[in-house]
Parts: C-alpha cells; sequence; structure tokens
C-alpha cells in the first residue's frame, strides 16, 4: 500500500473513532501525538487537521450532494470517507481529482458495506462536477 494510502487510512481512523465519541478530531490526533502513537506520516495529520478546519464547509456540501441522507443517517466511516474525499477534491492541490475519488472509493469498499462504494463515488462525482462553484 502506498504511503498516502495508509495515511488516508490512518487519518480516517481518527475521524471515525473522534466522530464516534463526539470528540475533536484534533484533540484525538495531538492525543495520540502526545501518547507517542501518533501518525508516522505527516499526511495523515495534514488531512485530520485539514478535515476540522473545513469541517463546517465539507458538511455544508456533503449535505447538499446527498440526496435523501442526512449526515446523522449515514454510516459513519462512509460520512468520514467522504469528508476526507470532499476535503482532497476541494482543498489539496497536489492530489488528483481522479486519485482522491479512486482513494475515497477503496476506503469505503475495504471498510464499509457493499454499496458505500457506489454511493461514495456518486456524491463526490457530483462534487467534482460542481467544482468550480464550490471552492
Amino acid at each position: 500500500m502506498a504511503a498516502r494510502s495508509k495515511a488516508r487510512k490512518r487519518a480516517l481512523d481518527l475521524l471515525y473513532a473522534s466522530d464516534l465519541r463526539g470528540e475533536s478530531a484534533v484533540g484525538a490526533l495531538d492525543r495520540a501525538i502526545e501518547e507517542g502513537e501518533g501518525p508516522r506520516n505527516a499526511y495523515t495529520a495534514h488531512l485530520v487537521r485539514g478535515v476540522a478546519d473545513h469541517q463546517p464547509r465539507i458538511d455544508e456540501v456533503l449535505a447538499e450532494y446527498s440526496e435523501g441522507w442526512t449526515l446523522d443517517r449515514m454510516p459513519a466511516v462512509d460520512r468520514n470517507v467522504l469528508r476526507l474525499g470532499i476535503y482532497e477534491l476541494l482543498y489539496v492541490d497536489d492530489v488528483p481529482d481522479a486519485v482522491a475519488v479512486s482513494e475515497a472509493m477503496a476506503l469505503a469498499r475495504d471498510l464499509s458495506t457493499d454499496e458505500s462504494p457506489q454511493f461514495v463515488n456518486g456524491i463526490l462525482g457530483a462534487v467534482l462536477r460542481n467544482k468550480p462553484s464550490l471552492v
């Protein structure tokens, strides 16, 4: 597995766990770093902090494009995979859009339901088509 793929998986782990606990993702990241269990790849911290910094806008976009699904109704894994994907699509210039979508789909395929990759692809595809008006 490529370094950035591992970093995304670790970022997802932190985002997912903090989401379920109702705590700050940055707080969970900082605690892991203080306890010597922080991410080895700096991109993990970049993703967690980036998603946290932009979460209100990311969640707004996610709610707009997830027709028929509220954020609360979405499986927590899918919600956080989508947050990562939307963050990379809208705010990370050195990741090609196709890579951001593909990596999000791979996380959903590996960690969520059978329907999740299609769900993630549909939402991120819609976000990508409308990207110029979202940034």
